[in-house]
């Protein structure tokens, strides 16, 4: 490839951000890797770490208090020049606030694999971690207007056995799905947790159904808002926050303030 070549694919490379919201750096990299293995020739992958926050999001309070963490990472990567950003969490945490913070498209991993899958099944399950994960999950179901379509299983899996390779969290993932499949009467199956990237592919061999990985398919359809110059509206619900002074410990979240550090 020539050198000019090169600066020219260099400034055409489009950017997207992949935020992992909790704080565990080794889930980041599964993330990563399931991101860059659907990624366009002309896609670059930034994946990055939440610095403040839980080391997993597991229900409503961690959920919660990852929220400032991904809020930071997605204004630096709008500012370094992504032009979309996706949260890599199942619960899509933050994704309103973010949508409103940022001038970017922001893209959560649930709503982008339910998509994805009602393009493909009339009937599909989403089979999440834990119980304490499986509500939520089903909120958005309801929201995302899925409720007539799909249905939502906890395998029991705490989010950081599925980093441990000593751990029975693929077992009893498995077996969460073959009951999906015959009690569900399932068509599809949609993997109900980011750290869970890297097996959607396994699993379609192994079960013979399309299954659906969130962190790829926000991918494409980031790329796919991209490419046809579709962004957020500012105008109603996801309109910039009003500026206003707030105090103590959040005083840095300020609207304006993230975006501008």
């Amino acid at each position: 490839m020539s050198a000019a070549v090169g600066r020219e694919l260099e400034r055409t490379a489009v950017q997207i951000l992949v935020v992992n919201p909790n704080t565990t750096a080794s889930m980041t990299e599964t993330i990563a890797a399931a991101a860059r293995l659907v990624a366009g020739a002309g896609t670059e992958i930034v994946a990055v770490t939440s610095t403040m926050g839980p080391v997993s999001i597991e229900g409503y309070y961690d959920e919660a208090l990852a929220v400032p963490g991904l809020l930071v990472e997605i204004a630096a990567g709008e500012r370094s020049g992504a032009l979309a950003a996706i949260v890599a969490c199942f619960d899509d945490t933050g994704l309103d606030a973010a949508r409103a913070m940022a001038n970017i498209p922001v893209i959560g991993i649930c709503e982008a694999a339910l998509s994805a899958a009602s393009f493909i099944a009339q009937r599909f399950t989403v089979v999440t971690t834990t119980e304490r994960s499986r509500v939520p999950v089903e909120a958005l179901v309801q929201r995302y207007g899925m409720a007539g379509r799909a249905r939502v299983r906890a395998a029991d899996i705490p989010v950081l056995a599925l980093e441990d390779p000593t751990s029975d969290a693929i077992l009893k993932l498995r077996g969460e799905i073959a009951r999906a499949l015959d009690e569900d009467r399932a068509e599809a199956i949609v993997l109900g947790c980011a750290g869970m990237a890297d097996l959607a592919a396994a699993l379609r061999r192994k079960f013979g159904v399309p299954v659906v990985d969130g962190v790829g398919a926000a991918v494409k359809q980031a790329e796919a808002l991209i490419a046809l110059g579709l962004s957020t509206s500012k105008r109603g619900a996801y309109a910039n926050p009003l500026a206003k002074p707030y105090l103590g410990a959040l005083k840095s979240f300020a609207p304006g303030t993230v975006a501008a550090e």
